[in-house]
């Protein structure tokens, strides 16, 4: 039994990781106060910081609350999990569509025709159907931190729910669902969506799962199903666009009737979704690639050829632009980022496989997903359209790839590429708007059991000192100084980040407290009702680094209207950056804020390198006075 045996050693390996600390008290709310100091008026910061105060006063309210949270910690693998995955994501009703769920664009695809496109899919699936049997195994090698904490073993839960989970829209709040222990009823069938149909194919027939060829053989006859125009139905996918709860309401009326009952049962249990898009008729450039990607266009395209509740669906366009879409509440970024990689590799191997190999089997055809509407049904399909088409219209994308250099010339600054990179989307913002604001960067805290992300606050007041040096004309500001800056910003970016990997940070610690006086039913604490605190939660710059192996990046939507998202692959001798933010909100705009960034990585590097000169031609005048002392002259 090897595979048991591994699955054993790799959960102990698991089960051996620490659980989240909670922080000391006394030190989150010193580290609140210097996070919001510089962000807020002085006025309002001396009001904010008496009620910290007293929140924080011996056997005051926070005590009380510190103490029931570490009694919590006592009880549970991981205190702050529920708590975050409600406050992150289930409690949101905001659509998921570029709101939440973020996407993996992968390289475009030259398909001469569908037949290419469908070969490409048919080789994803089987990709699919084998990373799928490594998880169940538990046969994925662990992953280890790197960076600051380089060599830590990580949590690998989040793996555990990459086709397992669905998320069920709910009025209030939505439920994740995930089908964690159930390798024995582990979902034998795929959602194929097709010019907005849904078909159910099987991946296991006889007890013996597809061959690519056969796969492929399935897929073309879905693709002929979907053509027949006399079988159409209504785009019920769109539906899973809309706000939650919205959606949630109109799922209600759905299940009335038992045939939508049962279609709904066989999407919900599928292992993925597997998208089959019409050409989009657009230039396949990264920004309308990625445009795509996050919300298929609206009605008019794509946009109802999806199911955004299923955690993983992948999109294969007939025109060559292809991705995955994930649903965000289940897992972080860097397990997309790994199961897509092997699915390129998967698939760069498999062309070669498929035309040697076996004869296919007579097998029964795909079965194309039956829905009754009605006259109410059809006017919800519109209004989610709509709104969708909102959504669309509203999403200003930039993917800019700066080239003048990347993460190696960072490396020769001795400088952390990441911490680096933080303060050049800091200097463009204040190029910008002359002011810094609430910045979220997720860190990954999956050091510890059942480990998902907390928060660094990037605008620290070292990244307000240094973009002042780097902007202010008047001051004339040397070189040495602005180094200088620089270097105390990156020290308290690294500082920040390895507080938030080790379980340091304040966000999580803050909702902790917020949660356990909820619980209590105690008086809503005044420092969570504390103009400060909303604020410091309204994240204008929403940040993320996503570095890929391969070509092909990761872009997702700001995360409130007047906000900028910014994803940020960093490879050897580039940058990519995925911009975003809202048309609706004119102070923002995606290609203003690029351009800022761009000058701002360019005039970093200029202070770098004209510092690095000075300091040889120093050290070179050192040397050369010490040569003519050693000769007597």
């Amino acid at each position: 039994m090897p595979i048991m045996e591994k699955q054993t050693a790799r959960e102990k390996k698991c089960q051996m990781l620490p659980k989240v600390p909670v922080p000391p008290l006394k030190q989150t709310l010193d580290t609140y106060l210097k996070c919001v100091q510089h962000l807020v008026k002085e006025e309002q910061f001396k009001k904010t910081k008496v009620i910290v105060e007293k929140f924080g006063a011996p056997a005051g309210v926070g005590e009380v609350l510190q103490k029931k949270l570490l009694e919590r910690r006592d009880k549970t693998t991981n205190w702050v999990y529920d708590y975050w995955l409600e406050d992150m994501y289930l409690n949101n009703r905001l659509a998921l569509p570029v709101n939440s769920s973020p996407v993996m664009v992968f390289p475009t695809e030259t398909f001469r025709g569908h037949k290419d496109a469908l070969r490409f899919a048919a080789g994803l699936i089987r990709g699919v159907l084998e990373y799928a049997a490594l998880i169940d195994a538990r046969a994925l090698p662990v992953d280890f931190a790197r960076g600051q904490q380089a060599g830590m073993p990580l949590c690998m839960e989040q793996y555990y729910r990459l086709f397992k989970s669905y998320r069920y829209p709910g009025l209030k709040t939505d439920t994740l669902e995930v089908q964690i222990n159930e390798a024995s009823s582990a979902s034998q069938h795929i959602i194929v969506a097709c010019k907005n149909q849904f078909f159910v194919l099987d991946v296991v027939a006889n007890g013996k799962q597809l061959m690519e060829t056969e796969i492929l053989s399935q897929l073309e006859k879905i693709m002929t199903m979907a053509e027949r125009e006399d079988e159409k139905l209504p785009p019920f996918g769109i539906l899973t666009s809309d706000g939650r709860t919205e959606w949630a309401q109109a799922r209600d009326v759905l299940t009335k009737d038992p045939t939508n009952r049962d279609t709904l049962a066989l999407i919900e249990s599928c292992l993925c979704v597997v998208c089959l898009d019409e050409p989009s008729g657009l230039e396949p450039r990264d920004t309308n690639r990625a445009l795509l990607m996050l919300h298929g266009g609206g009605r008019e395209k794509n946009g109802a050829n999806r199911w955004y509740d299923k955690s993983m669906q992948f999109v294969v366009g007939l025109d060559g632009i292809c991705g995955v879409v994930c649903e965000h509440s289940a897992f972080e970024g860097i397990v997309m980022v790994q199961c897509s990689e092997y699915l390129m590799k998967y698939i760069a191997g498999s062309a070669s496989k498929m035309a040697r190999s076996s004869s296919i089997r007579k097998l029964p055809a795909p079965r194309r997903l039956p829905w009754k509407s009605n006259a109410h049904i059809q006017r919800l399909l519109t209004a989610s359209g709509d709104r969708l088409q909102r959504v669309v219209d509203n999403l200003d994308m930039d993917v800019f790839k700066f080239k003048a250099y990347g993460k190696e010339f960072i490396k020769k600054q001795k400088m952390s590429p990441d911490a680096f990179i933080q303060l050049a989307l800091q200097l463009a913002f204040y190029k910008c708007n002359r002011r810094l604001v609430t910045t979220y960067e997720s860190a990954s805290i999956r050091g510890f059991q059942q480990g998902r992300v907390d928060n660094i606050r990037s605008a620290t007041p070292e990244a307000l000192a240094f973009v002042m040096s780097m902007t202010d004309e008047r001051a004339n500001v040397s070189d040495s100084e602005k180094i200088r800056r620089l270097i105390d910003a990156i020290n308290a970016q690294t500082n920040y980040t390895i507080a938030a990997i080790t379980g340091m940070a304040i966000d999580n610690h803050l909702l902790g407290l917020l949660r356990i006086a909820e619980e209590l039913n105690m008086e809503k604490p005044e420092i969570f009702c504390d103009e400060t605190y909303l604020a410091s939660n309204k994240f204008v710059l929403s940040t993320s680094q996503v570095a890929t192996t391969m070509e092909m990046f990761c872009c997702y939507g700001p995360v409130v209207p007047n906000g900028y998202g910014a994803c940020y692959n960093p490879q050897s001798d580039h940058i990519v950056f995925c911009v975003s933010s809202f048309w609706e909100y004119t102070q923002t705009s995606s290609a203003v804020f690029v351009k800022a960034l761009n000058e701002s990585l360019e005039e970093i590097r200029d202070v770098c390198n004209r510092s690095g000169a000075a300091a040889t031609k120093q050290a070179d005048i050192g040397q050369e006075a010490g040569q003519r002392h050693k000769s007597g002259k």
